[in-house]
Order: structure tokens, then sequence, then C-alpha cells
């Protein structure tokens, strides 16, 4: 669907809410204050290049193939949206990929340093880190992160490790963008094996209308409105199961809604 709407570009923002630092696996000193974007390319790479397929060989064993495939300008146009969000941020960027040893992701450092060069972002920090360095880093040292733009495998991938310094992945949302229209959805997915048991954060979904408020409706005071909801009732001690601390309340899915909604329709004006 993200291929045939031309949603080339995947915004995930990492923020880890003060009240949650303590829901997080690291310590409170490493992920506090934690605020990154990963900004994964969509519909090109490993995930949609050709060839690939198994097949069987003439002495009865398979053979499968995957190809990692990206062109100059898929790299261009998701370098300029991490450039341009970089911008409305803290005016720093860091491109990951595997140059030493992958061609196609030397090509990809030497298109983003060329498009952070050449095309007027001389204002913005341009940095490069292997993927490997890079996950370790987000253990590490999440705060040093602003921008992050990748590949679509590996952001798939570090965006996910990166859900976990908010502590569960209930509390990130996304942004498909690029085509005529966006496509808003939290990272979660579906959780088949809690559906119908009230048991869902919903706290990521109500973050995503943050994000289509701001990116598509260009509506920031109510993306503003939505995410001091949420941030209001955390503060407050309210916890779905995903994040349940001490001494904290346990709510169910249509509990945690109604307190988050209580609070945006009490912010009005």
């Amino acid at each position: 669907m993200r291929q045939e709407l031309g949603l080339f570009a995947n915004l995930r923002p990492v923020k880890l809410f003060s009240a949650l630092a303590s829901a997080s696996t690291l310590k409170r000193e490493v992920v506090e204050g934690t605020d990154l974007l990963v900004v994964r390319e969509l519909t090109g790479g490993i995930y949609f290049g050709q060839p690939k397929g198994v097949t069987r060989l003439p002495d009865g064993t398979e053979r499968g193939v995957n190809t990692e495939v990206y062109t100059t300008p898929e790299i261009e146009r998701i370098a300029r949206v991490a450039f341009d969000a970089a911008r409305k941020r803290r005016k720093k960027v860091t491109s990951v990929d595997k140059a030493n040893v992958l061609e196609v992701t030397e090509l990809w450092r030497k298109v983003v340093t060329r498009v952070h060069k050449e095309d007027g972002y001389g204002d913005l920090q341009l940095d490069h880190m292997l993927v490997d360095n890079c996950a370790m880093q987000l253990i590490r040292n999440p705060r040093q992160f602003d921008v992050m733009v990748t590949t679509n495998m590996f952001g798939d991938i570090l965006s996910d490790e990166a859900a976990m310094l908010t502590g569960s992945i209930g509390m990130l949302p996304s942004a498909s963008l690029g085509g005529k229209v966006g496509m808003y959805e939290p990272v979660h997915g579906s959780a088949p094996d809690i559906a119908g048991k009230d048991r869902a954060n919903p706290l990521a979904t109500f973050l995503t209308i943050a994000l289509m408020l701001r990116h598509s409706l260009e509506q920031g005071q109510a993306a503003d409105r939505v995410e001091k909801a949420v941030e209001k009732v955390l503060n407050q001690g309210y916890r779905t199961a995903d994040i349940q601390e001490k001494d904290c309340r346990l709510v169910g899915c249509k509990e945690m809604g109604r307190l988050v909604r209580e609070q945006i329709e009490g912010t009005k004006g």
C-alpha cells in the first residue's frame, strides 16, 4: 500500500515523557531527555529490490536471494525530508549506513553528503554513523541523536529498538508521507493477542493523531494540546499494563482514552 501511495518517508518520533523514565529498561540518567526522530526510507531497499526469492539448485539444496537497491533520486528525496525536519528541531542529522561493507550504502553516504552540501542545508550539522555503532549508541547515549535518517531495513530495526527507550512500543506514533496523502498509524500494530481484552495502550494512537494534525493538517496548536493531554494523564499516575509502575494506577484502554479525551476537552481555547 505504501508503495502504491508513494509514501516513501516514514517519520517515527521517539520522545520519553519524564513520567515514564522509570518504565524504561535503561537507567533514568541514560534515557531522561530522549527526544529523537527516525526518518526511515519506506519504499526502496532490500524489502522491494529485485531479484528476490528462493530457488532450488541442481544438487537439491535451496538458495535464497534478496537484493538491496537504492537509486540517487530515492536517496536524495529522503535526505531532504530529514534535513527539513531537522530545521524544525535541533538542526542535527545523523545518517546511518554500513558504508564500510555495503556498496549500496557507500552511494547512500555520498548522496546524503552531496544533498547537505549543495541543496542549501549548510546551517545543519550532518554526521554519519555505521548501523552497528548506532544500535549501541542508542542504548549508551540516546540524547546525542536529533534526526536519524536511514534505509528501509535499518530504519525498521533501529526504530523498534528506540521504541523501548520510551518504556513501551505502545507509546510510539508514526507518519508515512511523500505522496498525495499521508498514512498515520501507531508503530505497535494490531496486537491480536490482546484484542477485546481492554488492555491495549491507546496513547500511541493519540500521539499519531497529533502527528497528523501537525504534518498534514497544519494544526500545530491542536497537536500541542493532544500531546500535553497525554503528558498530564501520565503525570497524574495513570498507566496501562505495558507501562505499569509501582504506586501508579492501572487502567484499561477505554479508561485511558477517556482520561486523555477529558484533558483535551479541558484545554480548549
